[in-house]
């Protein structure tokens, strides 16, 4: 918003500007009886305004951030998390003490005046079109003091923190926000945007996961049920009114959407729909213990150590889904930054190059699939920079990350080339598998000009917590 509101005002100077062009040529023309002059400056003047505006429009949508994504390439291992607890969702409940924290490494090394900011969005993630005045008390800018330089690592980097929200500065609407980060206090130079939910509870949530009835998902997947009840709003017209998403491990790309609620028994909104509530079970997440680059842990084949950095060759992966399912405690596709030197491993950890490989069966190309690394560490972003290569002397995928040093969680993902949206997880699928689900809650009501998050619901599908089991 303040970038639409930036662009705006340059393209009001300019039209200013242009319009007293326009005033100068009139004079002369009239002066010298040119009209040819004074046609050739409206001409002029009027294409000038023309692709200005649509540089403007252009830009602002252009600038339709993405949520979860690293917008400039010297920044690295972004968190954003309540304080203290590095695998839970940025959710801060409205009107409360609660603190989140905000961590990042700048690899050019330097001081920068980075700040953030909030952008309200709706359910789904689109920035709401209100002022910021009306969401934020206080400053709507923060810049972020807090810095320091690395110590002991190769790699040289600022790491920068922040409490979230500043003293400063008061939410006052709940719902869906952009954490934007940006340099110089100038919008147009974003950094990074992180989600953060801000939460007024409304609706007290009780859910279960069972196994779905359908034959064909009964050992695959797990089936989400729960019920609402919800007090202090009007539900007059909840399948209108209120929106449900759920989210499996935290992730966003694989949410359930657009739920209607199954019964609705005044304020009490039961959700028990046998064909939209379930999801692909999966399998225990690979891991990776980076937490030291010298004792080498059993993922590890082999690291090679420079002058100035490091490179760490895991060992070949190999497609799972074939195998046997195997109980054991993970984090869910999360990351900790972790180490056993240092006192501080945000701004004492070090970074490597971590080589990643995954074995094909016949040792050829996965036909008509694109392979893709994926978990928080590559925020489960489908491009480029996250795509895996095959390597035909090798017969596997490679692919390399820039990592932290820390506790990773980890999976490969094959993309169907001519559909997108036909993901498969190469791990297999098995009722038994460990997973949490998150039920994000949302209210509207017909005059409000934006969903408020109402409630969260968090459960497991396992309670026993077996250790190794079969």
């Amino acid at each position: 918003m303040a970038y639409f509101w930036y662009l705006t005002n340059v393209f009001y100077l300019n039209v200013k500007i242009t319009h007293n062009m326009i005033k100068v040529q009139s004079c002369n023309a009239v002066q010298g009886s040119d009209t040819t002059m004074l046609t050739k400056a409206v001409k002029f003047v009027t294409k000038k305004i023309f692709f200005l505006f649509l540089f403007s429009i252009s830009a602002f949508f252009s600038f339709a951030q993405t949520p979860d994504a690293v917008y400039k390439s010297n920044i690295q291992c972004v968190r954003f998390h309540p304080y203290g607890d590095q695998t839970a969702l940025a959710i801060y409940n409205l009107n409360s003490g609660d603190q989140l924290e905000l961590n990042f490494d700048d690899l050019d090394a330097n001081v920068k005046s980075y700040y953030y900011t909030f952008q309200l969005c709706d359910y789904n993630w689109k920035p709401v079109d209100i002022s910021p005045f009306m969401y934020i008390k206080g400053f709507t800018q923060q810049r972020i003091t807090t810095n320091r330089y690395s110590s002991i690592a190769f790699t040289k980097y600022t790491h920068y923190q922040a409490i979230v929200p500043d003293r400063n500065t008061t939410i006052t609407l709940s719902g869906n926000y952009l954490l934007k980060v940006f340099l110089n206090g100038d919008t147009s130079q974003l950094a990074f945007t992180r989600r953060l939910l801000v939460l007024d509870q409304k609706a007290a949530i009780a859910a279960k996961i069972v196994q779905p009835y359908t034959p064909q998902f009964y050992s695959t997947h797990q089936k989400v049920q729960f019920t609402a009840n919800i007090t202090g709003v009007n539900t007059f017209s909840a399948a209108q009114q209120v929106k449900v998403i759920i989210l499996q491990n935290n992730r966003w790309d694989n949410a359930l959407k657009d739920i209607a609620p199954t019964f609705v028994r005044g304020t009490s909104l039961e959700y028990s729909n046998e064909n939209n509530l379930v999801f692909a079970a999966g399998k225990e997440w690979r891991w990776l213990d980076l937490r030291s680059f010298r004792l080498q842990s059993d993922r590890v084949d082999s690291a090679n150590y420079k002058k100035t950095s490091t490179d760490i060759f895991v060992k070949r992966d190999k497609d799972r889904s074939g195998e046997r399912y195997v109980s054991f405690r993970d984090l869910n596709g999360m990351f900790l930054i972790e180490t056993y030197e240092s006192i501080n491993p945000y701004w004492q950890g070090d970074f490597a190059t971590v080589h990643f490989t995954l074995a094909t069966a016949n040792a050829q190309p996965i036909t008509g699939k694109d392979i893709y690394l994926a978990g928080q560490l590559t925020d489960y972003a489908f491009n480029d920079k996250t795509k895996m290569i095959f390597n035909a002397e090798k017969g596997a995928y490679e692919i390399t990350a820039f990592l932290k040093q820390g506790y990773y969680n980890y999976t490969y993902i094959a993309v169907d080339k001519n559909n997108a949206a036909n993901k498969i997880d190469m791990e297999g699928n098995y009722w038994e598998t460990e997973n949490t689900y998150t039920i994000l809650m949302y209210y509207k009501a017909f005059t409000d000009r934006s969903d408020q998050l109402i409630g969260v619901g968090k459960i497991s599908s396992r309670t026993d917590k077996p250790g190794i089991s079969f």
